[in-house]
């Protein structure tokens, strides 16, 4: 896991450009830090080849293959796309994680674990509500 060194590009948009472009439950897990409620996300159990791309601003964010099931109740990746994804410091709820949001928009993505599988060891739990799935042509 790399933590970047310098701040995001955010997109110039405004709350209330946010407020238009996402709905309210994408906004309030984007822009407020919220978290959906575990087992509801519309991607836990998507198992086709694709891509996970930011729902605010349409970064690639993770790769279909690197998804797992980590019983969590969230989507859980083993890794992200090198540079597209920040690594923050949290101290809520009276514990120590990492927070990780979106390198381009700055969107709240969900934390980074180290329990993960090999090779990576990493648990990237990311909110459905903050990803847009792009399945890959299956012929």
């Amino acid at each position: 896991m790399s933590k970047p060194t310098t701040a995001p590009k955010k997109l110039p948009k405004t709350n209330q450009e946010w407020r238009q472009a996402l709905a309210p439950e994408q906004y309030y897990v984007l822009r407020e830090g919220g978290t959906e409620r575990p087992f509801t996300g519309e991607h836990l159990h998507e198992e086709r080849p694709g891509e996970y791309h930011c729902a605010g601003c349409g970064t690639l964010l993770f790769k279909a293959d690197t998804k797992f099931d980590a019983g969590c109740g969230w989507p859980s990746f083993s890794a992200a796309e090198k540079g597209n994804v920040r690594y923050l410091s949290d101290h809520s709820h009276g514990m120590v994680r990492t927070e990780i949001r979106c390198a381009h928009c700055d969107g709240h993505l969900g934390h980074v674990f180290a329990d993960g599988p090999a090779p990576t060891g990493q648990r990237y739990c990311v909110n459905s509500l903050a990803l847009s799935f792009t399945a890959f042509n299956q012929e």
